[in-house]
């Protein structure tokens, strides 16, 4: 499949996010993009308006899709259960994993990403910086691993940073080959040793900083 071709499937969580839903989600769902896309938002079962806003939008945009998970499990991962009930419902070859809040910085965004996307990567990372996004390719889904079990690791406290997201390897979204999807996966909400932690960072600072020149700038004006 070449460029031209390619068909996204954009999946987020939301859990009490009415007013996020709102405001950002039109946002995704006006990209101009020729060869189509769909969103899918899972709720995990939000008690505020969240279902309200999700079937007013659907009426205006036909390729909204949303899905819930029961109530909460304790047994259960429940964001890598929200994520795998979410692929599992992609109708497309291509899966971007996103949240809410990391609204597209422009109405073309998914035109611009699929243009520049690397031909060999079975999975990029995106971050937004200060002047658009920047893409940063790898060729498998274990070239990346350190970078998402770092992000995607079981924590009691989320905190929200946003300098040097880059170097850190806080990236904004995964984009990625459905068929790889479920591996991504199995590398969420993994608890891991302090001492690996620190390792993992510094690995990451020093492969993102190797790795600079092969990523790529999206700048917006």
């Amino acid at each position: 499949m070449n460029k031209d071709e390619r068909r996204f499937s954009v999946i987020m969580i939301v859990y009490e996010q009415a007013r996020e839903l709102e405001e950002n989600l039109p946002l995704f769902l006006q990209q101009e993009y020729e060869p189509g896309y769909e969103v899918i938002v899972v709720d995990e079962s939000s008690t505020d308006q969240t279902q309200d806003v999700l079937k007013l939008l659907k009426n205006d945009y036909p390729h909204l899709y949303s899905t819930f998970i029961p109530r909460p499990n304790r047994l259960i991962s429940r964001r890598k259960l929200a994520f795998h009930i979410g692929v599992k419902a992609a109708k497309n070859d291509w899966i971007i994993f996103t949240k809410i809040q990391r609204k597209p910085i422009a109405n073309d965004m998914l035109k611009a990403i699929a243009e520049s996307m690397d031909e060999d990567a079975e999975l990029t990372l995106g971050y937004t910086v200060k002047k658009g996004i920047r893409l940063q390719p790898f060729n498998t889904c274990s070239e990346a691993s350190s970078h998402i079990l770092r992000i995607e690791r079981k924590l009691t406290k989320v905190r929200e940073k946003k300098r040097m997201n880059y170097m850190w390897g806080r990236y904004d979204f995964i984009i990625m080959r459905k068929d790889v999807a479920y591996d991504v996966l199995n590398l969420f909400e993994q608890k891991i040793p302090c001492g690996k932690m620190l390792g993992k960072r510094i690995g990451i600072i020093w492969s993102n900083l190797l790795r600079r020149s092969s990523s790529t700038l999206l700048v917006t004006e």
